[in-house]
């Protein structure tokens, strides 16, 4: 069975470039690590957003460690 890579559209690069950065530090550090830290980073950001000026670094902090999670996890 062969893959064929179809060209990531320019909307999309965003997306694929910060899956490609998790899958990388899954790579590196192992899964359950990866879980962990994971759920340190969103445990973080969920208090980091729990001030409004707080929610610009929080929210996206969050989303990483829940990323991470899924990455983990599957």
């Amino acid at each position: 069975m062969t893959e064929t890579k179809t060209p990531t559209p320019w909307y999309a690069w965003p997306f694929v470039a910060l899956w490609k950065l998790i899958a990388g530090i899954v790579a590196l550090t192992g899964r359950l690590v990866a879980v962990i830290l994971g759920f340190v980073l969103l445990l973080a950001g969920i208090l980091v957003s729990l001030t409004v000026v707080g929610a610009i670094v929080g929210i996206p902090l969050a989303i990483v460690g829940f990323l991470l999670i899924l990455r983990g996890l599957f």
